[in-house]
């Protein structure tokens, strides 16, 4: 279990994480979403120690993470935005020395860089130099470098920039089944969809402050399940209701072009966080 109790990171007279209060329960999918600037990278460094909270406490299984936490810090393993490989290492040299940086056996690494390679369909690619990678594989590599330490808990920031929808549905199903594993697994992303789709509970966050925990289909029952979007002087409005039939009555007394259809997290995340997006 992640506990974050008011945690808050000041940046000088900037405040980029604002006394956060959240719980994410051992083997939980869970997702932290907000606009630009709203503290979910900065949140996942201090998650990972790269920086220290200004004030309040992280606990990993109750036991109080800090940069001299040990036993707390193995339990974790980080995927940043960027790349942070060297270009000119093979696929299996990265793994190679992941393995060492740990201190593990050779016969451990490669037998671990075998079964993770092949798990996530890089192992035919093991003597590809990383610069001649595509983005999606770059992107599994750091996956399977991730995993050679077995943590019990991965942590994801935008794992999924950049990549085409090919690669991002390959890396869903990965990620999927990393977490059938029961690795506690908690994503930053600005793909909405891909948090309704992985996500058990999402967090939104918005200046560094929790807006709200929910499940996705909890969010958007609440605002509403249907949705009518209006299009007039090329802006788009988009009205969420309790049921099909008010949805339909409200389309047909519509003088706008109108459509009907169901609600998505999006939806919640632009009624709850956006900013002047036009929705009601």
């Amino acid at each position: 279990m992640i506990e974050l109790k008011d945690i808050t990171k000041k940046f000088g007279d900037f405040t980029a994480v604002d006394h956060l209060n959240m719980t994410i329960e051992t083997g939980e999918f869970f997702g932290l979403l907000g606009p630009n600037g709203a503290g979910k990278t900065t949140t996942i460094s201090m998650l990972s120690t790269v920086l220290l909270p200004t004030e309040g406490q992280i606990f990993i299984d109750g036991q109080k993470l800090d940069r001299k936490a040990s036993a707390a810090k193995s339990k974790l393993s980080v995927i940043t935005q960027e790349f942070s490989m060297r270009q000119d290492m093979t696929i299996d040299e990265v793994m190679e020395y992941q393995g060492r940086l740990y201190y593990l056996p050779k016969k451990v690494i490669r037998q671990k860089s075998d079964e993770l390679l092949e798990f996530a369909g890089l192992l035919e690619y093991r003597h590809r130099v990383v610069r001649h990678l595509s983005g999606g594989m770059k992107r599994k590599l750091m996956i399977c470098r991730a995993l050679m330490t077995e943590p019990q808990i991965l942590l994801l920031d935008e794992p999924t920039a950049g990549m085409d929808a090919i690669s991002r549905r390959q890396m869903w199903n990965l990620l999927r089944q990393l977490h059938g594993e029961g690795i506690t697994i908690l994503l930053t992303t600005h793909y909405i969809e891909e948090a309704q789709s992985l996500c058990e509970r999402v967090a939104l966050i918005d200046k560094g402050k929790l807006n709200t925990v929910d499940t996705p289909d909890n969010l958007i029952n609440e605002l509403g399940p249907y949705t009518v979007d209006e299009t007039a002087d090329e802006t788009l409005h988009s009205s969420h209701f309790r049921s099909r039939e008010e949805a339909i009555e409200y389309l047909s007394s519509s003088d706008k072009d109108a459509s009907l259809r169901n609600t998505t997290l999006e939806d919640v995340f632009i009624y709850r966080i956006g900013r002047g997006l036009g929705s009601k």
